[in-house]
């Protein structure tokens, strides 16, 4: 289970501290699929990062199956099971497609086994395997073979961090249909930061972060309803038929 107890997060500025997220608390059930969504610069991605190590909490603490990862770092995280897919993916000039979904597994995969995971994203997996990771790969593409690497891991705990971005609409069914999947088995926790009404539909629980705070939390029939009454500018895009925003 993860726990989020207290937390906020501020940056310094020649003007002064900002707020980014507020005194945040909220726990996320094991096995289950929680969407955080939201306007734009609500603190959605910084309180991925947080949770993933890759920004410092500036107050509170943040605990998985009841250890205090607050001050770990990103690597001692991802040995106690957490994985995250960025939103804008890095680049590995010289590494292969599936040196990266080995290393992610963390054993050797036969090339069949990589490129099911590829196929997942709505790769031409057998296309994919061989390339270098590298400027030659599209954001959408990039995109799609990290989110690859995070199911090949099958962390406890996997984070997405709109994962619906730059994906075009055949591939982004897929990955509705593959988030799909991961939920029904309730193998993994998935916290997933989007704004896509499909992916929202998948959820367990939705959390509505605005201003840094959580404005609603609590199962998808409860919360769903009350986006659509809400004045939020970065849901003017949220519909069935558009992968993105």
């Amino acid at each position: 289970m993860l726990e989020v107890k207290n937390v906020s997060f501020a940056v310094a500025q020649n003007d002064g501290t900002t707020q980014i997220i507020k005194d945040l608390s909220f726990t996320v059930p094991d096995g289950r699929l929680t969407v955080i969504t939201g306007p734009n610069g609500g603190g959605k991605s910084t309180l991925a990062k947080l949770i993933m190590g890759l920004e410092k909490a500036t107050g509170g603490s943040i605990l998985w199956n009841g250890t205090d990862i607050t001050g770990l770092s990103i690597t001692d995280r991802a040995k106690l099971g957490i994985g995250y897919a960025f939103q804008q993916p890095p680049r590995f000039k010289g590494m292969k497609v599936s040196k990266l979904l080995e290393l992610a597994h963390g054993s050797p995969l036969s090339e069949d086994a990589s490129c099911g995971y590829l196929s997942k994203v709505g790769l031409c997996a057998r296309e994919y395997i061989s390339r270098e990771i590298d400027g030659t790969l599209s954001g959408g593409e990039l995109k799609r073979i990290e989110i690859a690497t995070l199911l090949a891991k099958k962390p406890a705990l996997a984070i997405f961090d709109e994962p619906e971005a730059g994906i075009d609409l055949w591939s982004f069914a897929m990955l509705v249909d593959t988030f799909d999947k991961l939920r029904a088995s309730g193998e993994q926790t998935v916290v997933i930061i989007s704004h896509q009404e499909r992916i929202l539909q998948l959820a367990d629980d939705i959390m509505i972060l605005q201003d840094g705070g959580i404005r609603a939390y609590g199962p998808k029939e409860e919360i769903f309803p009350q986006l659509s009454q809400m004045n939020m500018t970065s849901y003017s895009c949220m519909t069935a038929e558009r992968g993105n925003c």
